[in-house]
């Protein structure tokens, strides 16, 4: 039977975990769902707090599901700060087949879990869903309607990422070199495979760092770091252009 075990890196996001943690809740089923993993990487703004008061450890909470107050059970654990690292820590943890890894700030669909299982029933074993930003700027929203595409240069890490725990194993996980691009640094090893789909379905994801930093300031070096990469620098290079102009 398959599983889906949820992974959700976080550093400092009081302000978004329990609310993703309730809409995985309420937009999943029990059955489908194996555990929900968030994996901390040192935050200082309560959200190690929130996230414990959805933890289902005791044998009180863990007794409810006889009562048919069934939910999957939720996780917190502890990692070295890097979000890949974060990610193949949770990974390590799964009880599940299948592997979902989100963003804080990314709400998946209505019934995301039974979307997930049906692709890999039908073969097909990684993918995201096609993504929108709450925002109504004209370029985000053309950047939205881009994600519908099975492109490699439409994909990003917030759109999520499903694939199934042999294939993750089989390329051997997120790269922890890179404090940046390592969401593409894996879709690219599942597009030389051609194990990867969209599914035509739209997540909601978080424009705050557009709004942050500035819509074009920040497409610019969003787009300054792929190029980049596509002429084959570092991670080391990468990282430092990151912590320099966005970190």
């Amino acid at each position: 039977m398959n599983k889906i075990s949820i992974i959700i890196p976080i550093l400092n996001e009081a302000d978004n975990i329990g609310n993703l943690l309730q809409h995985l809740l309420d937009t999943s089923s029990i059955e489908n769902i194996s555990e929900i993993i968030v994996v901390d990487g040192g935050s200082t703004d309560g959200s190690q707090e929130i996230a414990n008061s959805f933890v289902s450890s005791s044998e009180v909470e863990r007794s409810i599901k006889v009562l048919n107050y069934a939910r999957p059970d939720i996780l917190l654990i502890n990692s070295p700060k890097g979000r890949a690292k974060q990610m193949n820590l949770g990974a390590k943890n799964v009880r599940g087949n299948i592997l979902y890894f989100l963003h804080a700030d990314s709400y998946p669909p209505k019934y995301f879990d039974y979307l997930i299982i049906d692709e890999v029933r039908n073969g097909n074993e990684a993918g995201c869903f096609k993504m929108k930003f709450d925002d109504n700027h004209w370029w985000l929203q053309l950047a939205s309607w881009l994600t519908q595409f099975s492109w490699r240069a439409c994909r990003g890490g917030d759109q999520s990422q499903f694939i199934t725990k042999i294939l993750f194993k089989d390329v051997g996980g997120y790269n922890e070199d890179y404090i940046i691009y390592e969401d593409n640094i894996l879709i690219n090893e599942l597009f030389k495979r051609k194990q990867f789909v969209v599914i035509q379905e739209w997540l909601t994801t978080s424009a705050r760092m557009y709004r942050r930093f500035g819509i074009w300031k920040l497409q610019y070096h969003f787009w300054a770091i792929y190029v980049k990469r596509w002429y084959g620098v570092s991670a080391e290079e990468l990282n430092r252009y990151y912590k320099k102009n966005i970190a």
